[in-house]
């Protein structure tokens, strides 16, 4: 365990940084901590992030040790990414521990962190390392409850409760967490003074309390039932062909294949072994012995590769992800649990008695030095050839790609990225317009427009709002008061709410045109102070588009004070904000919402 936890700190800390991604969570954090609430701009309810512990737990860190934001997730994530280790291997020490004379050795552990990604994100400020953590906490919990007779009730409160925080973890581990719930629901109940049915009840209670009740508070509070990274990335939606791509672009580089099938074949043999030093009772399956069996490890390792198998295709349905590996690790590493360590039973009278009837040693040996030879391979390979540039597939090694674009072997402050290409430009073009402005990329990506606000000017200017893709960077780098959005709509509902573009950058393929933003914005519309490349018509009609009584009720939602009033309507109206979507051209805009065209078609 000490080998294990050392290579994987020793191999994440050589490839630390921070994610674009990862610094929009301190966005959050820093409106946290300056009592603005967990929204991303002041003012505007919007749940950027997709993973709530996550949020709070770096909210809580840096609440207690007041060091800086960078500083704590970066130390947060590499705990609960060491921490992962320890549960995994604790779990499958617990699995594979009645085995008589057996040596427990990593397997299982050394496939993961030899995988350049399971570095690349150990440290990224990304909730990757809390969801690993998570499942090998709960892996270790359950495998605990199945081999102990009498069950304490608050060891086993505690373990329903952990299972109910999947949600919060992050929306798609809500299958494990049911899951485990339900097994552990129809298992049969520890003794206790309490009538089963009594029992039950309180799990279902210490289970769903935490979550049901933020579910309620966020229904209310930001006016949908998931976060708004769902509905801007269209977490339902169907890409299956860039989903294998995705797959392959993890497994075909590393050949992970091949450890996965060896470790397959030696689950398999390590699992017959164990089962000959146990005397079994093959009965037929009958209610009572279903009950018994969810109380079992067996149906612990059937939930992990279960719902690793599920999440799998889950991951290819929606297209997996632009960041390299990163939304297939959390699958990976359920797969992995049980195999985390594998036992190799010694011959009673040592390695000289080995005869040929100790076939399992011998696979079991084998296997293990094979992992470990894969190990190695694997740990000192490139993937993606190309950082400097995004391939036709979309898929990118995000570190190298920073690193490369920043200048920076370890991009982990957010002034790191003021190196990044038009950063820097953004922060001085603020300083140089106390009137305020909307800042738009130019088409070349080379420098930026600035839409000026209308006259007069108030006192302390119009404020400033940033229109760009990259949030964390942005938003780092300026104050609070500088309202930071984006095409694709992490941080900017109205952007979520479009439709998705069917050949977009798979994670990337939504794109609000800025014409909307001069609006919203109430920048001035007309020419020359708005840049030469936009369209008055377009403007215009943009300003008729919003007007749709469904996207003034949208933006209320999020913008509105918090009353009681706005509380209730955004919890009634939460499923119809989240189903609801608008066209990106303004003109169709128009005719979806039946709207009059101020600039209509001439009659033929």
């Amino acid at each position: 365990m000490a080998l294990s936890v050392a290579l994987f700190s020793v191999g994440a800390w050589q490839r630390r940084w921070i994610a674009d991604d990862g610094l929009i969570v301190l966005r959050t954090v820093r409106n946290l901590l300056a009592g603005n609430g967990p929204v991303f701009n002041e003012g505007e309810r919007v749940e950027t992030n997709t993973s709530t512990a996550w949020t709070y737990l770096v909210w809580f860190f840096s609440w207690l040790t007041r060091a800086r934001l960078e500083y704590v997730v970066l130390g947060v994530a590499l705990t609960v990414s060491m921490l992962a280790i320890v549960f995994a291997m604790l779990g499958a020490a617990r699995l594979w521990g009645g085995t008589k004379s057996a040596l427990l050795l990593p397997a299982g552990v050394f496939v993961y962190i030899a995988l350049p990604p399971a570095r690349d994100y150990a440290t990224s400020g990304l909730e990757s390392g809390l969801v690993i953590c998570w499942l090998g906490l709960l892996w270790w919990q359950l495998l605990r409850w199945t081999q102990t007779e009498r069950v304490k009730l608050p060891a086993l409160f505690g373990l329903v409760f952990l299972a109910g925080l999947a949600p919060l973890i992050r929306p798609e581990m809500t299958l494990v967490g049911a899951l485990s719930l339900l097994m552990i629901f129809l298992a049969p109940m520890p003794q206790s003074r309490l009538h089963p049915i009594v029992l039950r009840g309180l799990i279902v209670a210490a289970a769903g309390l935490v979550p049901m009740c933020y579910q309620v508070w966020r229904m209310g509070y930001y006016g949908l039932p998931y976060p708004n990274t769902a509905v801007a990335k269209d977490a339902g939606g169907a890409k299956w062909g860039q989903g294998f791509k995705y797959l392959w672009d993890l497994v075909g580089p590393y050949y992970l294949w091949l450890p996965l099938l060896v470790l397959l074949v030696l689950g398999v043999v390590a699992g017959r072994s164990a089962r000959a030093d146990k005397a079994t009772d093959e009965r037929g399956w009958t209610v009572r012995r279903v009950r018994e069996w969810l109380h079992s490890p067996s149906a612990v390792v059937a939930l992990m590769l279960g719902s690793g198998f599920v999440l799998t295709i889950y991951a290819l349905r929606v297209g997996g992800d632009f960041m390299h590996g990163r939304m297939l690790l959390p699958q990976l590493f359920c797969l992995l649990l049980p195999v985390a360590v594998v036992p190799i039973r010694l011959p009673e009278g040592g390695l000289r008695a080995v005869t040929a009837k100790d076939w399992s040693f011998a696979v079991i040996t084998l296997a293990l030095l094979g992992t470990a030879g894969w190990a190695l391979f694997a740990a000192n390979t490139t993937a993606i050839k190309s950082g400097t540039k995004i391939s036709a597939s979309g898929i990118v090694d995000e570190r190298v790609y920073y690193v490369l674009n920043t200048g920076h072997d370890h991009p982990i402050l957010a002034e790191d990225y003021m190196d990044y290409p038009r950063v820097r430009a953004m922060v001085n073009n603020i300083a140089e317009t106390p009137d305020g402005g909307l800042l738009l990329n130019s088409p070349s990506f080379m420098f930026w427009y600035i839409a000026p606000p209308p006259q007069p000017i108030p006192d302390g200017g119009a404020g400033h709002t940033v229109y760009f893709l990259n949030l964390g960077m942005t938003s780092m780098n300026v104050p609070l008061d500088v309202r930071v959005i984006d095409q694709m709509g992490l941080a900017y509902p109205l952007a979520a709410h479009t439709d998705r573009l069917t050949d977009g950058r798979i994670g990337h393929d939504k794109s609000l045109y800025p014409d909307w933003v001069v609006v919203d914005t109430g920048m001035v519309d007309r020419h020359p102070w708005m840049p030469w490349y936009m369209d008055e018509k377009w403007v215009t009609q943009a300003r008729t588009a919003m007007s749709c009584p469904d996207t003034v009720a949208l933006n209320i939602s999020y913008r509105d004070p918090l009353t009681w009033a706005r509380f209730k309507h955004n919890l009634i109206h939460a499923l119809h904000f989240a189903k609801y979507r608008i066209d990106r051209v303004p003109k169709y805009e128009i005719e979806r919402c039946g709207l009059v065209d101020p600039y209509p078609q001439p009659q033929r």
